[in-house]
């Protein structure tokens, strides 16, 4: 198959290489031509994944149309992050056969990937590529398992072929709604774990591993809310994209996302988080944007909305989480 990935960041470049290790013709696109010349040179990709080599049949471009017709016929990886979404799917063939990986809803607009694929491409077959998986572990070939959920079954079918494998397991599914929601609103909860674990070790009397298992289990609550508000199924988040990308983004080592609910827990400011962890953390920048939706849904989200006062500075970590312990006893 020929398979173009457009977005040369960690999770991008680690498909391409398991792609390219099955055999596909495949052609990993960046914008910075620098960055590609580096790529060429070293076979490395040095600013994401230094410890992976990229197999020498990986094609690397700078040129995005050069890429993107590379795929005609075969199959688009979107792998840019949510706010590059929109600009990437409105310069695409209405032809070409879609998926993304970006996770979250568009900032201004609220809109989940598919929505902003109804919106300017709604002829293009499309879908999401989702589920727990840290790109590290999957460009090493560390055993993963994802999902490709899309109206079109051919389009889900055709991630199979592209990716599974004995290292890398992907399921299909026909609920993008509900792999969408799960993957923007884990993000928010892994900020709380976060906050919740660094507190952990502040005083005999904060927050511990009965607080984390209260908190994730309350966050797939809200996550089940509002996805089922939008549209999606409930069963859908009871699988991988649901409570399996929860558990790992909020308890893994290697989530961003965490981290800055870590460093949160230590006082630092967000823009020093921020500039400490050096790649994006989407939860930061998601967390208003699911309020919104959810409120707009006449959704609540007590987890998410002390998330965001955080974030914005109108609340300690100490405060949010008391805030939360505060609320009125309810049946479950």
């Amino acid at each position: 198959m020929k398979i173009s990935v457009l977005g040369a960041g960690a999770w991008g470049t680690a498909l391409a290489i398991q792609a390219a290790n099955a055999g596909h013709e495949v052609c990993l696109w960046a914008r910075d031509a620098a960055a590609v010349a580096q790529m060429r040179a070293s076979r490395r990709n040095a600013a994401y994944l230094p410890d992976s080599p990229l197999p020498a049949p990986l094609a690397l471009t700078a040129d995005r149309g050069g890429a993107v017709a590379h795929a005609a016929g075969g199959l688009t990886i979107v792998a840019t992050p949510m706010s590059g979404l929109r600009e990437t799917l409105a310069a695409l063939p209405a032809t070409q056969r879609v998926l993304w990986l970006c996770k979250g809803f568009e900032a201004g607009t609220g809109r989940l990937g598919h929505e902003i694929a109804r919106e300017l491409q709604p002829a293009m077959a499309v879908g999401v590529l989702s589920g727990p998986s840290f790109a590290q572990e999957v460009a090493a070939g560390r055993p993963t398992a994802l999902v490709a959920a899309s109206e079109d079954a051919a389009l889900a079918r055709d991630a199979v072929q592209a990716f599974h494998g004995e290292r890398l397991r992907v399921y299909t599914a026909n609920d993008p709604v509900g792999v969408e929601v799960g993957g923007a609103v884990k993000n928010v909860m892994a900020i709380a774990v976060g906050v919740c674990d660094g507190l952990s070790a502040s005083a005999p009397d904060a927050p511990g591993l009965n607080a984390r298992a209260a908190l994730i289990t309350r966050g797939l609550a809200e996550m089940l809310r509002l996805g089922t508000a939008l549209g999606a199924r409930p069963e859908t988040f009871m699988g991988l994209s649901g409570l399996g990308d929860l558990v790992l983004t909020a308890t893994g080592d290697l989530s961003r996302n965490r981290r800055v609910g870590l460093m949160l827990a230590q006082g630092l400011a967000l823009p020093q988080i921020l500039a400490a962890l050096g790649h994006v953390a989407e939860g930061v920048y998601s967390a208003p944007t699911v309020l919104a939706r959810a409120r707009a849904a006449g959704v609540e989200m007590p987890i998410t909305e002390a998330m965001v006062a955080l974030l914005e500075g109108r609340l300690r970590a100490g405060e949010a989480v008391e805030r939360l312990m505060a609320r009125d006893a309810r049946a479950e």
